[in-house]
Order: C-alpha cells, then structure tokens, then sequence
C-alpha cells in the first residue's frame, strides 16, 4: 500500500519504521521544517522497547538511555511507599528506559530517513476521500499540495487536524486544574542512579529520574517533572492559552511547594534552582472517541487518545499504536477490516487508560498516604496495607499492557 502519515513524531516514526518492515511504500509528512532534539525525559515501557527491538532499535536504546532499575512511590518526606521493580529486574523480556525524548525522537528520524520519505515543512491540514483513495490536503512555505494515498495515518499529536474531521465540535482538550514543569539538571546520581520516583500526591508531585549514564564528573542528568494544582476542577474550566504551552517555567511557581522538599537520598529545590531548562505545560487529555477511521484514515499515538502522563503511558502507547496498525494490514487485505481490527485491539485499552488517568491512576496510592499520614510514619504497614498497595498496582499495569514472563 501507499501509506502517508501526518507527523514526525515518536508515533508517526515508529509507524513508518513498522509498515516499511511489512512491505508498505511510507511517506512521512512533519509540520517541522528542520526537527531538533528538543524537549525532556520520556520513559519507555518494555512492551514498547519489543516493539523497538523487532526493528532493530535496542541496541541504540541502550547506548542512549538508561536501563530502569524500579519505580519508587513515596511521600512528600521522601519516605518509600512501594518498590516497583522493573525492565528484566521486575521479570519482563525486556528493560524499561528512560531516555530524552528529543535524542528518541532523531533516532527514529534518522532511521525512517533512510528507508522511507520522509519531509519536513509539510503539515497536512485535511484529508478527503475519492474513490479508494485519500487525498491528503497539505500546507507549505511554498504554498498548499495535494497528495493522494491508499490510507493516511494521523499521527499529528493532540491537536491533531485528521482528529477534527472526527470531531469537529470537540474544543480545547480538558484540563483539570494542574499545571506541569518539566526540567532537567545536572546532579549527583540517587538511589541506585537507575531508579524513577514519583513523590507526593495529586495536588503536588514530584517525579524523578535519569536519562543519561554519570559523566567524568560524576554528574548524571536528572529529569524532574512537578505538578501542582493551581485551579481547582470545575464544569467548564480551560487551560491556559495554547500560546503559552512550553513557556518558560519560573522558580516562583515551584519553590513555595517543592522549596522544603529535601530528602535524605534527593534535595528537591536545589534540583529545580540548578535546572538546565525548566518548561511549563498545562496537564491536558480529550475524552476518548467511539471511532477513530473515517473512510481511507485513522488515528494513531496523542491524534487518537491524548492522555495526562500518568503512568509512561504517552509514548508507549503511540508504539503500540504502530504495530498494532502494522500487524492488523498485514493480517487482513481489506483495508476497512484492517482497520477495524486495529481499532478493536487499541481503542478500548487507551480509553481506559485515560479514564484510569482521569482517577489519578497510580498517584492514587499517593492520595491515600497523604490523608492517612500527612507528618510521615515510622511503620509504612501501620498506614496502608503493603498488600493492597501491591494488589492496586499490578491491576493498574495489567489494564494498561504490562506483561511480564511470570504468569
């Protein structure tokens, strides 16, 4: 097939890689002229790192990121809640990374690069059907295209033009409140320098973790992510202007919460003080649609289900979106059933994963400590049972695709 993908990110990239490995003629169209190793931390889940493997990917994973020892939920004192091992120590056929999204991201970029189209300055803007044919409508520097393709794949991110002829009336994503900073600093490694750690509660979290090994200096760099709620949630309620996503984050609308949050194992301000770079984000999804084809395209990645990044589920999701679309072509020749195929394997496991998000997901755990023990505790059983903690988040990653070799 003639396969055209709208988006040049993490999704699209995977999806080029993955189709072009099943025989398909992929061009790759990204809004972004030149692309730029931009932005912070993502963490890649195993289930996404087997979809990278089967392409050859792992081992340049592992030469750009670090292998995930655990996951580590604690308090707001840094005092450890629940262990989570993962990647090959927590029984799963392959690691866990946590790496910079921005080097991932020209990785695939280079790769699709070199099997693929792949054009740079080309945001496609609309599609229409005619015939068996999709005709992909397309804006440039020079002036608007047309290009025509057996299926074109919306892989253009939460602001998605192929998402809005789904759904025309659907408005700005929601939001609920919560606002996001992402940075990334220079530090002396914690822990076991492999470990990630979600600290706090709903209403202000820290999570941490590295994505690159010690350099001569014995510094690692850190990725950190602060939420904090600034509104609270009400009908009605939209996030700040789309202008101002990515702005420039300010110590005075993190120091007032996180300033006191030093640990014995992290010094939390002064991570944020000596930050590199610090951006601000509202934390936004979309409800989920009932469909995501219409007629010769479909969804994929944050165009089909934008989720709060609870849980590393952004990117790895969109990779499962790649090969469940790659798969679902090459099982079945007619492209509807295909497609259909694909969205009955994905579209309820996202939904629900946004809607598990929506609850707070895992930060649940974190909700329940805080208003049981707010000072702390000497004696983590005297608080919460260690067995339910257990049993809430095995559940939560089984919903969400974690398979581990263990039954």
């Amino acid at each position: 097939m003639e396969i055209l993908i709208a988006g040049g990110g993490i999704g699209g990239l995977t999806a080029a890689l993955a189709l072009h490995a099943r025989g398909h003629a992929v061009t790759v169209l990204e809004s972004v002229r030149e692309p730029q190793p931009l932005g912070v931390g993502i963490n890649l889940l195993p289930h996404a790192v087997a979809v990278l493997d089967e392409l050859g990917l792992l081992p340049a994973l592992r030469g750009m990121a670090v292998e995930t020892s655990a996951l580590v939920f604690a308090n707001k004192h840094g005092q450890a809640i629940y262990r989570d091992p993962r990647g090959l120590e927590g029984g799963y056929s392959h690691p866990q990374f946590s790496i910079h999204r921005g080097e991932l991201q020209m990785r695939l970029w280079a790769e699709a690069s070199a099997k693929v189209t792949v054009l740079g300055g080309q945001r496609v803007v609309n599609v229409r059907d005619e015939g068996n044919r999709a005709i992909a409508e397309i804006a440039t520097l020079d002036g608007p295209r047309e290009q025509a393709a057996d299926l074109v794949i919306g892989a253009d991110g939460i602001h998605s033009a192929l998402r809005r002829r789904l759904a025309p009336d659907e408005g700005a994503p929601c939001w609920r409140g919560v606002m996001m900073w992402r940075g990334t600093t220079w530090a002396p490694p914690f822990l076991d320098g492999r470990t990630m750690v979600q600290a706090g509660h709903s209403q202000a979290k820290f999570v941490v973790y590295p994505i690159g090994a010690p350099r001569a200096d014995g510094l690692q760099l850190i990725n950190w992510i602060a939420d904090r709620r600034v509104q609270e949630p009400v009908p009605g309620l939209t996030a700040p202007d789309r202008a101002d996503w990515s702005r420039a984050g300010r110590l005075d609308d993190l120091l007032p919460t996180f300033g006191h949050w030093r640990f014995d194992w992290l010094d939390v301000p002064g991570l944020i003080t000596r930050a590199e770079q610090m951006l601000e984000w509202p934390m936004v999804d979309r409800d989920p649609l009932p469909r995501w084809q219409l007629g010769r395209s479909t969804l994929l990645g944050d165009a089909a289900h934008p989720m709060v990044p609870i849980g590393s589920n952004g990117a790895t999701q969109a990779i499962m979106d790649a090969k469940a679309l790659a798969d679902a072509l090459s099982a079945h020749a007619d492209l509807d059933t295909a497609l259909a195929a694909y969205e009955d394997e994905r579209r309820p496991m996202c939904a629900r994963i946004v809607e598990m998000n929506r609850k707070e997901g895992l930060d649940a755990i974190l909700d329940r400590v805080e208003a049981l023990a707010p000072a702390g505790f000497a004696n983590l059983a005297d608080v919460i049972d260690p067995a339910e903690v257990a049993a809430e988040i095995n559940a939560y990653k089984a919903a969400a695709g974690h398979r581990t070799r263990a039954p």
